[in-house]
């Protein structure tokens, strides 16, 4: 027959109390028990008072080969009381562990939690950082069309002085135009003469003999000899006749 030390829950709702128990392994839970050993209660704040068991009893009924659940085991361990499933079950709970994590599965509940607390906070980081670049995008949005609007603004302005000085240089083009026929008909008037040509009216220039002021005034008394000259004719011609 197989034996196991297990615990059965007595009591009323919301105030649990548990019954230390060897019992056979066939019996279901409720059913009959071999031996009461103790009890355990966990609602009791001193933890002196919390087990109570027999220690005598229950390591006779371990050297005859009871098997103590999970539960039991972990208080027969608090209570100082050493036993060969003990050594088995942690082997176990390792080798478990082991696997688990070869796995990359988390095995205990600490585990989980902590696995959990991650997650939360990694999430919570990565919706602060899209928000963050969601209103890092808005900004460069409204900067670019500020930018926009300030060009749009500047563009009309930019486009009116190229207007002004194409009018400005429009009227200034007929003065240079003018200007130029000027001096092509002034070239065409005055064409050069050759440089032989050149040469002979300045070798004549330098012959030619100089004029004095007394020739003017013998030009100009000529006249007046040859009217002196004329009386005196048409007198003798009076005399005569």
């Amino acid at each position: 027959m197989a034996v196991k030390l297990r615990m059965t829950r007595i009591g009323r709702r919301h105030r649990p109390f548990f019954r230390i128990n060897a019992v056979d392994s066939r019996t279901p839970r409720d059913g009959k028990i071999l031996e009461k050993l103790g009890h355990y209660d966990p609602i009791e704040k001193d933890t002196a008072k919390q087990i109570v068991l027999d220690r005598e009893r229950a390591e006779y009924w371990l050297s005859q080969g009871a098997i103590p659940s999970d539960t039991v085991s972990q208080i027969l361990l608090r209570l100082g009381i050493k036993h060969k499933y003990a050594e088995q079950q942690t082997a176990r709970r390792q080798k478990a562990r082991t696997l688990a994590r070869a796995k990359g599965k988390l095995f205990t509940k600490a585990e989980r939690i902590a696995a959990q607390k991650e997650a939360k906070q990694a999430e919570e980081a990565a919706k602060a950082q899209a928000k963050a670049e969601e209103e890092q995008a808005k900004a460069q949005a409204k900067a670019e069309e500020e930018k926009a609007k300030a060009q749009a603004e500047a563009k009309p302005e930019a486009e009116a002085k190229p207007e002004t000085k194409a009018e400005e240089k429009v009227e200034a083009t007929p003065k240079a135009e003018v200007a130029e026929e000027k001096t092509d008909a002034k070239v065409e008037a005055a064409p050069e003469k050759p440089e032989a040509e050149a040469a002979e009216d300045k070798t004549e220039a330098e012959t030619e003999p100089v004029k004095t002021e007394a020739e003017p005034e013998k030009a100009e008394t000529e006249p007046e000899a040859e009217a002196v000259e004329e009386k005196a004719e048409d007198k003798t011609k009076e005399e005569s006749a």
